[in-house]
């Protein structure tokens, strides 16, 4: 567990009560429960994904809260731009039928995300506000995102029931 009293962590800093909810989403999202015997954790993230688009939908929503909240903490764009891929990345290798979801268990986005996130709150590479209009940027591009990752399942369920009804 570490010590609030260090100076280069993050909880020192008064970001303590943000950094222990992200901390406790991505436990949720990426290791719930432990399997017996091994330290290999499961998520909600890759059973909520079982879900046919609303489950992939839920857990990238879930995804962005920990990118926005760390944009809002100050956290450096560059730092935001690989959280924003590792997202993507796992979003878009979600959304493929059963390929999708057996990478979900093996891919954890957000336990990466928060571990970006605690670098670069060590670190001095920080901005001390965020850009009003980075935000709104960002929030615009992850919900833009989000429709992208929408339309894909749908446009594939679509093509199968053309190819199977035309028979």
């Amino acid at each position: 567990m570490p010590n609030s009293a260090d100076p280069f962590l993050p909880e020192s800093h008064g970001y303590a009560p943000t950094l222990k909810r992200l901390r406790q989403l991505t436990k949720i999202l990426d290791n719930a429960i432990t399997i017996p015997g091994t330290q290999v954790g499961i998520g909600l993230d890759p059973i909520i994904g079982l879900l046919p688009v609303g489950g992939d939908f839920l857990g990238l929503a879930l995804s962005f809260y920990i990118i926005i909240e760390s944009a809002r903490l100050g956290v450096a764009k560059a730092t935001i731009g690989r959280m924003i891929v590792n997202v993507i990345f796992d979003s878009l290798v979600g959304v493929i039928p059963m390929l999708g979801d057996l990478f979900d268990f093996a891919w954890k986005a957000n336990t990466y995300n928060i571990q970006l996130l605690e670098e670069s709150l060590k670190s001095s590479n920080r901005q001390q506000k965020s850009d009003k209009w980075f935000m709104i940027a960002l929030i615009a591009g992850l919900l833009l995102l989000l429709i992208v990752l929408i339309a894909i399942p749908i446009a594939i369920i679509r093509m199968v029931w053309t190819a199977f009804t035309a028979s």
